[in-house]
């Protein structure tokens, strides 16, 4: 079985960011980029499948040199081979583009990834890339089971869980649940550095959204401990009072 993984690189959330110079991205200096969480999962189930039914695994990534260490981190995990793909990942459409091209050259029979990145939130790849290659999808996915050529994959939705039968090939977008992500062994990290990473040049069109500016969060205010007086006319006059004047809110 042939399992394609796709895995991002992305910044920590425990790290502090800054916006850079240009307004429109953030600084790296400082910055300490991971795998994303997500596809964490995605990489474990690929590595179970394949304990299960044999084949290979392979680790796509979309992004600069340093995103080859996300795949380096899916290597030591137990990933055979990596593909790095040398594109700009700003935008979901461009990404879901290059993926798809790098898929349909390589047939795998499935496809994983974690149900979003932890820097954009989009949760757009994945339907984009079934859109784009005319695989089957399921999203938000905590139960996988492969029957009979069928994927069986159970999804959260609101209020519960569905499960879907799907033919493959096709995407699976995991979500937390879905499996205990194994820790790479020190050995497993040393034979991650000799496992190869094919470097792909990017097949996008175009980008189809821009980033016109990035600011950060504005610190939050201060709070105010209001005494409640005796007299509950006068308590519910004074906080009537700091809402209009100082929250602004009536």
């Amino acid at each position: 079985m042939k399992i394609f993984v796709c895995v991002s690189h992305v910044p920590d959330t425990t790290t502090k960011v800054n916006v850079a110079g240009d307004g429109r991205s953030l600084d790296p200096a400082g910055v300490k980029f991971i795998l994303n969480p997500y596809d964490e999962f995605a990489v474990e189930e690929a590595l179970k499948l394949k304990e299960k039914n044999g084949g290979e695994v392979i680790a796509v990534s979309v992004g600069a040199d340093p995103a080859k260490e996300a795949i380096r981190q899916a290597l030591a995990m137990g990933a055979d081979r990596g593909i790095l793909i040398k594109g700009d990942k700003s935008d979901a459409f461009s990404v879901a583009e290059m993926l798809a091209a790098t898929i349909k050259a390589n047939s795998p029979e499935i496809v994983l990834m974690g149900k979003q990145s932890i820097d954009f939130d989009g949760m757009e790849v994945a339907p984009m890339l079934s859109e784009l290659t005319g695989m089957p999808s399921a999203t938000v996915v905590v139960g996988l089971t492969i029957e009979g050529g069928k994927a069986i994959a159970e999804r959260e939705v609101e209020g519960g869980k569905e499960k879907i039968e799907l033919s493959m090939p096709c995407i699976i977008a995991a979500q937390k649940g879905l499996n205990e992500p194994r820790y790479p062994s020190l050995p497993n990290i040393m034979k991650a550095k000799q496992k190869p990473i094919e470097e792909v040049a990017s097949t996008a069109s175009g980008a189809r959204t821009a980033v016109v500016t990035m600011t950060k969060p504005e610190k939050k205010r201060v709070g105010k401990i209001l005494k409640v007086e005796s007299d509950a006319k006068a308590t519910a006059h004074e906080l009537a009072k700091l809402l209009h004047e100082e929250a602004k809110l009536i």
